[in-house]
């Protein structure tokens, strides 16, 4: 329909149109033209389109497990020096630590 429009033929549409609208609501009217054909456009995908909105995936937010607590346990006897004794899966102590 419209494959044979050449340049004079556009040019000569477009000076039509400033005539007719004016130099102040001409860029006006090609923005509201160019919404309507991407609203348009935006709706015929959406009708065409059979997939259901995809749903963003959620992200998780529970903070990690803790890790279990090396702990060392002071066993005194009566009259003895404290002795160290290892918990369960804790690691030797730091020589260089203080004693808590």
């Amino acid at each position: 329909m419209f494959g044979n429009i050449g340049f004079s033929e556009l040019l000569l549409i477009g000076l039509i149109a400033l005539i007719l609208f004016g130099p102040h609501k001409l860029p006006e009217l090609g923005r509201s033209l160019g919404r309507m054909v991407r609203e348009f456009k935006q709706g015929a995908r959406d009708l065409l389109s059979d997939d259901e909105p995809a749903r963003p995936e959620r992200k998780d937010v529970t903070p990690p497990a803790p890790r279990p607590v090396s702990q060392t346990v002071e066993v005194q006897t009566a009259g003895a020096a404290p002795q160290q004794s290892q918990v369960a899966g804790a690691r030797p102590a730091d020589p260089r630590r203080l004693p808590d």
